[in-house]
């Protein structure tokens, strides 16, 4: 993948209690970094489970939820005004 597209890259550690995230802004490079007091985040365990993320599922994620939320409202597609 290209750093320097218009993504968010996430790193986790393996005690998967810590975040860093690297965004390209144009001029250089963000680094952020996150760490949960308690709990860990829901990471995936291999490059089959990588997916992209929606910014609802990032903020769950933040919150050390996992990105999949079952009782969740999905989102409405494929509507048009005619």
């Amino acid at each position: 993948m290209d750093p320097f597209q218009r993504a968010l890259f996430l790193f986790c550690g393996r005690r998967r209690d810590r975040i860093k995230a690297l965004y390209w802004e144009g001029d250089g490079f963000l680094l952020l970094y996150k760490r949960l007091e308690s709990g860990s985040f829901q990471w995936p365990r291999n490059g089959a489970e990588v997916q992209k993320l929606s910014a609802q599922q990032y903020r769950w994620l933040m919150e050390g939820l996992s990105v999949e939320q079952p009782k969740a409202h999905r989102p409405v597609e494929g509507l048009s005004m005619k």
